[in-house]
């Protein structure tokens, strides 16, 4: 989300310490390995004074563009744009005119200003049994209050953590906010962590309280429980206490604690917050190591909410109020950011679904709720586009040849609508009979009927994908950030669309391309109100993230095309350095070989420092239902695909090791299609082979947003992808070598 642009260096002030703050307990016991890149808190802070002094002599070009070398230069001292210390304060990306000079705010003053603005309209929607139950904004601030006074009384200090374990619930917003009011850190954990990730996350947070969902999450806590020596108290917010333990409470109980409790406290606490202060950490989900914890500032939250709003154009709840459907884990930045930010600026209301929702009950409570905002991640788009080509298959002749021709209608109407000089105001005849015939239809039948703008973002989302749904007259719109930028950086809007593009620059945002080539590719850098203070305890790896302008650098590669629409193209971290030297981003190549072949579920490109490229391929598969590991069970597309290919195949391991020689020459003509299309030889796949199982998330090959951990896999395969490179020869089928080309 992005445009690039010059700008002036921020002004010099002096820094101040950090404070003196609680010493961060030692990790021993939790990694040893990790533990001896770590420190006090103290000593982290000590040495983010001396690396700013350091970061002060550093040498700029005269264009100001940023010197990159493997590590990069911090700040200016004086410039107090980042902290890596709990109590620390950080100047504001502040602007003189526009949304970037918009008067900083705290949540708690967003929030009481919602509340008199929205009192009486509902914020918070779950079901209980069949009935759907609701809290308004007045409620709600009352209930993290309570939540609030209840934290303090269970002891809860300044700048430490309450972590929260579980799937999203009315429950889960009121702690977060809740624990923020009483001047503490919010704190998602990832439901899917391990009993040692979850100790991690606490004790590097120094988290005095958990919040957890269910007996499931509990045990969890339980096991590593003597390990974290801040830990004052645990609570349950659903399902019944299974055994009473010592400060150990079920959400009434947790509730009930502060009843009494006078409002001087909590008061004196809110009255002394600064928008420039944390309030929330953000974990990254670790995979090149152990997640680091993203700050974000009041200002952080309440800006970007108010940014990002008025950007995509939410109506306020007095107009005609939003809705959202909370399902996306809320230990992402990016359900966060939407669920209960975005949507508590425009007095908005969230609506809980199932836990189940990844699973297969989402759509019913789309139908149900009828959103008019949705955001999926690429994979729960790329499932509704499965089911509804599994759908369409088993309609009679005439329904295929209307849907047909109405997708056909549908993608040359919206195409143009995007084309830089097309037509977005006068629809074809029969377009409007498209839509009358089938795309109301669809739209009714995924719960979208009344939905304006529906995103995809968090991942890479296929062209395929993005042509499908715009084919139904539901464009999908890119998101792009980061945990490090709040959320979204650039956003694609209905009237400012590009098909494969991120969108544009949220408006008080910057964006600009460091060191790009001769295409315009550069790594992609932010600069905004947005930008994270730094991560907690870690100011090396703050200074590997934020230059000495106070630039985020994102990792990512990326360009601008004539109208300043962002396209990523691959990201540094990923990109694949042949033994030749060849730069090679891995996921186009990914996404076309999954394009070529509809079979295909991931795909996998291996080649650092290697010969020649090969890849590791996964086939669509069921998912079970109760534990989320893929099964052996194709899916019903990938069946009817192999009916048209003249495969018998219904499971995995009847095509995986090239058990089935028809299956295996498909994919090898897919591949070859691809192959023909690439820029160099280098860049051709030369071997392949389909893997006896999905990659999943409680498989540990995808993260919480399903998005591939190469290191992971690359460790977990290693044997497999060892093998790619013993021969020269790669079968196309188990007999036939590869062709040529």
């Amino acid at each position: 989300m992005s445009t690039a642009v010059v700008m002036d260096h921020p002004g010099d002030v002096n820094l101040q310490s950090c404070g003196a703050g609680d010493s961060l307990a030692s990790l021993e016991d939790i990694n040893t390995e990790c533990m001896a890149n770590e420190s006090s808190e103290e000593e982290a802070c000590a040495r983010e004074e001396q690396i700013n002094t350091k970061a002060q002599q550093s040498v700029h070009t005269e264009s100001g563009a940023t010197p990159r070398p493997d590590s990069l230069s911090l700040p200016r001292q004086g410039t107090e744009l980042w902290t890596t210390c709990r109590d620390g304060e950080v100047k504001l990306r502040m602007g003189d005119s526009g949304p970037e000079a918009e008067a900083p705010v705290t949540v708690n003053q967003m929030f009481t200003t919602v509340v008199k603005l929205y009192g009486k309209y509902t914020a918070l929607g779950w079901k209980e049994g069949e009935q759907w139950k609701t809290m308004n904004y007045s409620e709600y601030y009352k209930a993290c209050r309570t939540a609030a006074k209840s934290f303090l009384k269970l002891g809860l200090e300044r700048y430490h953590g309450v972590g929260i374990l579980g799937f999203n619930s009315a429950e889960w917003f009121i702690a977060d906010i809740g624990a923020i009011l009483a001047g503490g850190f919010a704190v998602g954990i990832y439901t899917t962590n391990s009993p040692e990730a979850c100790q991690y996350v606490a004790e590097n947070c120094q988290a005095n309280i958990l919040v957890v969902e269910n007996n499931k999450q509990l045990q969890k806590i339980l096991q590593v429980q003597d390990k974290l020596p801040h830990l004052k108290a645990i609570i349950q917010y659903k399902d019944e206490l299974k055994e009473k333990k010592p400060n150990l409470y079920t959400w009434a109980e947790f509730m009930e604690l502060s009843r009494d409790e006078p409002d001087t406290q909590l008061d004196d606490i809110i009255s002394s917050q600064k928008p420039n202060q944390c309030c929330t950490l953000i974990y990254t989900s670790g995979t090149t190591g152990q997640p680091k914890g993203v700050m974000l500032s009041h200002d952080n939250l309440t800006w970007t909410a108010f940014a990002t709003s008025r950007d995509v154009g939410l109506t306020n709840a007095d107009q005609s109020q939003e809705i959202v459907v909370s399902y996306l884990p809320l230990s992402h930045i990016a359900a966060q950011m939407i669920d209960i930010w975005i949507t508590m600026k425009a007095g908005g209301a969230s609506y809980f679904a199932q836990p189940d929702a990844l699973k297969g009950s989402l759509v019913n409570t789309l139908r149900e709720v009828r959103p008019t905002a949705f955001m999926g991640v690429p994979r729960v788009w790329e499932k509704m586009q499965e089911t509804m080509k599994s759908v369409g298959a088993k309609s009679s002749t005439v329904r295929r040849k209307v849907a047909s021709w109405a997708k056909d209608v549908g993608l040359q109407t919206n195409l143009n609508k995007i084309e830089p000089n097309g037509n977005m105001t006068r629809n074809p005849l029969n377009y409007r009979l498209a839509k009358r015939l089938v795309f109301r239809k669809v739209r009714k039948a995924l719960g979208l009927d009344r939905c304006r703008k529906c995103y995809t973002g968090a991942a890479p989302i296929t062209k395929d994908t993005l042509e499908f749904f715009l084919s139904l007259d539901i464009p999908l719109l890119e998101l792009y950030g980061m945990s490090e930028s709040s959320g979204p950086h650039t956003i694609t809007l209905p009237d400012a669309f590009r098909l494969t593009s991120c969108g544009k620059v949220i408006p008080g945002c910057k964006t600009k391309i460091f060191s790009p080539d001769a295409d315009g590719n550069g790594e992609i850098c932010f600069w905004g109100r947005h930008v994270f203070m730094g991560y907690l305890n870690m100011p090396d790896k703050t200074e590997e993230s934020v230059d000495a302008e106070g630039w985020l650098h994102s990792g990512d590669l990326g360009k601008h095309d004539q109208n300043d629409f962002l396209f990523i193209t691959g990201r540094i971290k990923e990109l694949i350095i042949t033994a030749g030297g060849e730069n090679i981003p891995p996921v186009p190549i990914e996404d076309a070989v999954k394009e070529a072949v509809p079979l295909i579920s991931n795909a996998m490109l291996i080649g650092d420092k290697r010969k020649f490229l090969s890849m590791l391929i996964t086939i669509k598969c069921k998912l079970n239902g109760e534990t989320g590991y893929p099964e052996d069970e194709l899916t019903p597309e990938a069946v009817e695909l192999c009916r048209k290919l003249g495969s018998n195949s219904t499971r995995v391991s009847e095509i995986a090791g090239g058990r089935d020689r028809v299956v295996y020459a498909a994919i090898q003509e897919g591949i070859n299609r691809v192959n023909e299309k690439s820029n160099s030889n280098a860049q051709r796949i030369q071997k392949w082979t389909v893997l006896e199982k999905d990659f999943s998330i409680p498989g540990g090959e995808l993260g919480p947003t399903m998005k591939l951990k190469r290191p992971v896999v690359m460790k977990m395969l290693k044997e497999q992808i060892e093998n790619f490179y013993k021969e020269v020869a790669t079968p196309t089928t188990p007999d036939d070598p590869l062709p040529s080309k």
